[in-house]
């Protein structure tokens, strides 16, 4: 069995081929698409965070709406940019959209991907220090927002408080039991991955990997993903972490879906991305009988126990529902995912 959800990026564009061409359209359905995908039996709704971008931005606000009209799927980032956080607040925003949704947030972080600006985070307050580098300062914000996690108390009381305090030190409220191990890592390197695995967070590997041995996209990953769980079991942690990959996956099963993205033979590419040499995962258009087929060939999709199916949101809530069922009901019994 594996968990199946969508990874929306929540873009919007004032085009008239676009059906979300403001911020509202976009935020708006992405809840409605929740909704729907837990309707379908979908096990995941979980969205990309990009600032100063036309994409979603704030997750946090989304991820309470989205918890207040559902009662079952998990509601997730894939992955919050932790340079531009301050762990603090992120804790009190955390703990809140968890309690609203009744403990099913599942939070992806990351120490950032490639910005709109240059050094966006410098705008939010943030900068590293002495001898870091941004990417240190992202891993440091998460490794304060672990901590604070635990709901362990550390801040002193005033001896004459507005209101009554219970004995001791104090936390950060609301506290959301639990959520500590719903975190994720979003990891492009092998290192990264074991490093995440050390600090007890789930990993979320996604559609891009640092091209480390020249192999296909899909054999690298799954090499992370065993690397991953080597160093978990090292680390001695008591529970079973969870592993997501996400893919593009569109089964061809009516005319709109062939015209869209039809004839699409896609392949691993390689480029440049933050001096970063990295390997791009291929995307999956086909008849679902020939789709089945590819998936089966696919490592590190049967190496994961979460797959995230990255959607098309401009497209509309009604179609990406339809992206979505079609995967459900025609693919996934098929390749024994449900």
């Amino acid at each position: 069995m594996k968990k199946i959800g969508f990874l929306s990026f929540g873009h919007w564009s004032p085009t008239s081929r676009s059906e979300t061409r403001s911020a509202r359209d976009t935020l708006l359905q992405s809840i409605d698409l929740a909704v729907a995908a837990e309707e379908l039996g979908a096990d995941g709704a979980y969205f990309r965070v990009h600032h100063f971008a036309r994409q979603l931005a704030s997750p946090f606000p989304l991820l309470a709406a989205i918890g207040a009209r559902t009662k079952r799927i998990e509601i997730g980032t894939g992955v919050i940019d932790m340079r531009y956080e301050n762990p603090f607040y992120m804790v009190e925003d955390a703990g809140a959209a968890d309690l609203i949704a009744g403990g099913r947030l599942q939070l992806g972080l990351s120490r950032g991907s490639p910005e709109q600006v240059i050094d966006g985070w410098r705008h939010f307050g943030y900068a590293p220090a002495e001898g870091e580098s941004d990417a240190d300062m992202g891993r440091r914000h998460a490794e304060t927002f672990l901590a604070l996690l635990k709901g362990d108390g550390f801040a002193q009381p005033h001896p004459r408080p507005m209101f009554p305090n219970p004995p001791g030190l104090l936390r950060l409220e609301p506290h959301a039991e639990g959520l500590r191990e719903r975190i994720w890592w979003g990891s492009a390197s092998d290192a990264t991955a074991v490093w995440a695995a050390r600090q007890g967070m789930n990993l979320q590997s996604s559609t891009l990997k640092a091209d480390e041995t020249g192999e296909p996209f899909h054999v690298q990953q799954a090499k992370q993903i065993r690397r991953y769980r080597q160093a978990w079991r090292e680390a001695g942690h008591a529970r079973t972490p969870r592993v997501s990959v996400s893919r593009s996956i569109i089964a061809l099963v009516n005319d709109r879906d062939r015209a869209y993205f039809g004839g699409d033979e896609s392949r691993d590419q390689v480029g440049i991305i933050d001096s970063m040499r990295a390997v791009f995962g291929r995307s999956y258009a086909a008849e679902p009988e020939r789709l089945i087929e590819e998936l089966r060939a696919d490592e590190a999709v049967a190496e994961a126990d979460t797959l995230l199916l990255t959607v098309p949101n401009q497209l509309g809530v009604a179609y990406n529902a339809h992206v979505i069922e079609s995967i459900l009901t025609q693919v996934a019994p098929a390749l024994g995912w449900r």
